[in-house]
C-alpha cells in the first residue's frame, strides 16, 4: 500500500498543477481575469524527493513542461477524469463544442477524452506561432511515444487528432508501480514466455553461445551506440535474428534467456491467430501485432516461423499474389520494428532468401554433441535424483544421440516412474524406457 500512497501523492501534486495551468489557459483565451501572463509562469511541482514510479520516470527522462502536460493528460481519464470537465463547455454562439479544445468523441464515455489538440490548446491558446512550434514538438518521435509511454492508434495517420492515452504497460507502472503486459487476444496473439534458469544453464556449442552473446550485447549497448556515439543515421535500433535447427535444441530457451538477461519480456507469437485464409487478414493481423509491440522494448519470438515466412510462390493466381504481398509487408514491418525479432524454424531451407538477407545474425542450433549431452545428463539427473549404481552417465552421453528437449521428456517420464514407487531414485531401466519412448517418436530403435 505504501507504493500506492507514494504514487497518489505525486499524482495529486501534478494534477493540481495541471488544473492551474488549464484554468489559466482558458482564462487567457477568453480574456478573463488572471494573475499571470502565460501558462508557463506556473512551474510544475518539484518531484526530486518523491520516490514514486511517476516521479522516477519524470526524472529519468528529464521531462519538461510540455512533456509533463502530455503525460498527465494521458493519465487523467483514468485517475481523475473530472479535471477535464472544464473542456466540456459549449460555444454559445454555435451551440456546439469548442473545436479548439480538441478531444475525441466516444459514445461509450460521457467525460472529455483529450487529444494532442487539447495539449496544443492548453500550451498555445490562440497564438499561431506557439501552435506551429508545438506541432513540430508533438510528433511520433516525441520521447513519450518513442519509449512506448504514450500509445497511439497505428491505423490512422499520426496528427493532432490522436487520442492522448498512456499505454497499457505504463498505465500499470504509473498507477500501481509495476508495468502491465498485454493480455492474450486476437489483437495481440502472443503469450509471454519465461524461464527460472540462467545464462550459465545454457548448454550449446561455443559458436552458438558467442552469437547469442552478440544479440544480448546489442540490446544492452545499442542505446549508447546509436545515441551517445551518433550512429543512428547509419544503423537502425531494431535487430533481427534467425534461429534454426532440429526441435528441442534450445531455440525457445535461448530466446527466454536473452529476455531475462536484458530485462525484456519475450512474447511467443501464436501463428494460428495471425495467419488467415482470408485475403488481407494476415496483413491486418500482423499490423496490429507490430503496432502493439512498437517502442515497448519487447522481444517478439516467432516459433515454427516457416509456416508464415516460407518461400514465396510463383505468381499463378490472385491468392499467390496476395500471399507474396503479405510476405513483402512482413519484411517491411520486421525491418522497421525497433525491438528484437527472433524467427525460429526447424529447416533453414524453408526461409525465403529475401528474409535471410535481412537478418543481422543467423544461429544454427545443432543437436548436442557427446560433451554437451554429458553436461545435460548431469544437470537434469545428477543434481535432482539419487541414481542406482548401474547408471553410467558417460555411457548414456556416448551411446544415445538426444536433444535437450528429448532429455527433458525422459526426465519427466523417470520422475513420474519414481513418484509411483514413492522413492526419489532413478533406475537404469527407467532411463532406457524413456529413451525408447523418445526414439519411437522418430521411428528409431535402441
Amino acid at each position: 500500500m505504501e507504493i500506492i500512497k507514494e504514487i497518489a501523492r505525486s499524482l495529486e501534486r501534478e494534477i493540481k498543477w495541471f488544473e492551474t495551468v488549464a484554468n489559466t489557459s482558458l482564462s487567457i483565451y477568453f480574456q478573463n481575469e488572471h494573475g499571470v501572463s502565460s501558462v508557463f509562469d506556473h512551474q510544475p511541482p518539484d518531484l526530486d524527493k518523491d520516490s514514486s514510479a511517476f516521479a522516477k520516470l519524470i526524472k529519468e527522462l528529464k521531462l519538461g513542461f510540455e512533456d509533463r502536460i502530455l503525460l498527465i493528460l494521458g493519465l487523467l481519464p483514468i485517475v481523475k477524469p473530472q479535471s477535464l470537465d472544464v473542456f466540456l463547455i459549449k460555444n454559445q454562439n454555435l451551440n456546439n463544442e469548442f473545436s479548439e479544445f480538441g478531444g475525441i468523441k466516444d459514445a461509450g464515455i460521457s467525460g472529455f477524452i483529450p487529444s494532442l489538440e487539447t495539449a496544443c490548446f492548453i500550451l498555445s491558446g490562440s497564438s499561431i506561432e506557439e501552435r506551429l512550434r508545438l506541432m513540430k514538438l508533438f510528433q511520433k518521435d516525441h520521447i513519450l511515444y518513442k519509449k512506448g509511454i504514450l500509445d497511439y492508434d497505428g491505423t490512422q495517420e499520426f496528427g493532432l487528432q490522436q487520442r492522448l492515452m498512456v499505454s497499457y504497460e505504463y498505465m500499470g507502472l504509473l498507477t500501481e508501480g509495476k508495468k502491465k503486459l498485454p493480455e492474450y487476444s486476437s489483437r495481440f496473439p502472443a503469450k509471454e514466455i519465461e524461464t527460472e534458469m540462467d545464462w550459465d544453464d545454457l548448454v550449446v556449442d561455443p559458436q552458438v553461445r558467442t552469437k547469442l552473446e552478440e544479440i544480448k550485447d546489442w540490446l544492452l549497448y545499442s542505446e549508447r551506440i546509436l545515441e551517445e556515439w551518433g550512429l543512428r543515421k547509419n544503423l537502425k535500433k531494431g535487430y533481427r535474428a534467425l534461429f534454426y535447427g532440429p526441435p528441442g535444441t534450445g531455440k525457445t530457451f535461448a530466446a527466454t534467456l536473452i529476455g531475462k538477461a536484458t530485462k525484456r519480456p519475450v512474447f511467443r507469437i501464436d501463428l494460428s491467430l495471425v495467419v488467415s485464409k482470408y485475403i488481407g487478414e494476415t496483413e491486418k493481423n500482423l499490423g496490429q501485432l507490430f503496432n502493439e509491440a512498437e517502442n515497448k522494448d519487447w522481444i517478439l519470438f516467432f516459433d515454427e516461423a516457416d509456416a508464415l515466412f516460407g518461400k514465396r510462390t510463383q505468381t499463378k493466381s490472385a491468392n499467390d499474389r496476395y500471399a507474396n504481398q503479405e510476405v513483402a509487408y512482413l519484411l517491411q514491418r520486421i525491418e522497421d520494428f525497433s525491438g528484437l525479432v527472433i524467427l525460429a524454424t526447424n529447416l533453414q531451407t524453408n526461409i525465403d532468401e529475401a528474409f535471410a538477407r535481412r537478418f543481422q545474425i543467423m544461429v544454427h542450433f545443432p543437436k548436442p554433441r557427446k560433451e554437451q549431452r554429458l553436461i545435460l545428463w548431469k544437470q537434469l539427473f545428477g543434481n535432482s535424483f539419487d541414481l542406482t549404481n548401474d547408471i553410467d552417465l558417460n555411457a548414456l552421453a556416448e551411446n544415445y544421440e538426444l536433444s535437450g528437449g528429448e532429455m527433458i521428456n525422459i526426465l519427466r517420464y523417470c520422475a513420474l516412474t519414481a513418484a509411483r514407487r514413492d522413492k526419489k531414485m532413478i533406475e537404469r531401466s527407467d532411463i532406457i524406457s524413456g529413451i525408447r519412448r523418445e526414439y519411437s517418436k522418430s521411428n528409431k530403435t535402441i
